[in-house]
């Protein structure tokens, strides 16, 4: 039998993004005359999308957007970001030695995220996390993404895995949905970006840290059949 192949999400997941992401849209928005908003005002849209995040900031501050607008807001949070990274970004509690065993017990790693591939893979080659992982797919890497089952298998075979042999780690109803569709079972993270309780979302497994992900649980998860 095969070794598994441990699919990670990157925001609210693998690492803490909220600060930089924040600090982009505002650098973005402020350039539209709009106020500043903090992690509060958007803590529900941390982790999905620059585009859902400069639409909600021009609404909180009932302004509407037009697409030639959302364009150059776009490019300007992306460039932002880019040149900032890491910044002030850090892996998760615990996830350096969790990947640390998974890699020692011959476990192989991949990143599923919706973040540009671009983006993804500078801000993990800024954490010095890069090399850690078989294949880093973006939300732009194929022409579907998550909840897209394809975004996930497509990650699966890039790094050299096989689906049954596959789990998805994330923080969100997207990294479930997408495991669900894959047929691949799912370990959810409650100190993520999800805005409904992760219980809710009916993972196959959560973890309250990442001392918890060894490749013993990874075993059980793929044990059982996934929800």
């Amino acid at each position: 039998m095969s070794l598994p192949l441990v699919v990670f999400d990157l925001d609210g997941t693998l690492v803490d993004t909220a600060p930089d992401l924040v600090a982009s849209l505002n650098h973005a928005v402020t350039q539209a005359g709009i106020e500043p908003v903090t992690y509060a005002d958007l803590t529900h849209l941390v982790g999905h999308g620059a585009r859902a995040m400069i639409e909600r900031t021009f609404a909180l501050r009932g302004r509407t957007i037009a697409e030639e607008e959302l364009t150059w807001q776009m490019k300007e949070f992306v460039d932002f970001y880019h040149g900032s990274m890491p910044g002030e970004s850090l892996p998760y509690p615990g996830l350096i030695e969790a990947l640390d065993r998974l890699q020692d017990a011959g476990l192989k790693l991949a990143v599923c995220t919706n973040k540009p591939e671009m983006l993804a893979k500078r801000l993990l080659e800024g954490l010095g996390l890069l090399g850690r992982f078989a294949a880093i797919s973006g939300g732009d890497t194929f022409t579907v993404r998550k909840p897209h089952a394809d975004h996930l298998l497509s990650t699966v075979s890039n790094a050299g895995g096989m689906a049954e042999r596959a789990v998805m780690v994330g923080d969100s109803l997207n990294d479930v949905l997408v495991a669900r569709n894959a047929s691949v079972p799912s370990i959810v993270v409650p100190f993520g970006y999800s805005d409904v309780p992760i219980e809710s979302l009916l993972p196959d497994r959560i973890i309250g840290h990442f001392d918890e992900l060894t490749p013993d649980l990874v075993e059980t998860v793929l044990s059982r059949k996934p929800k």
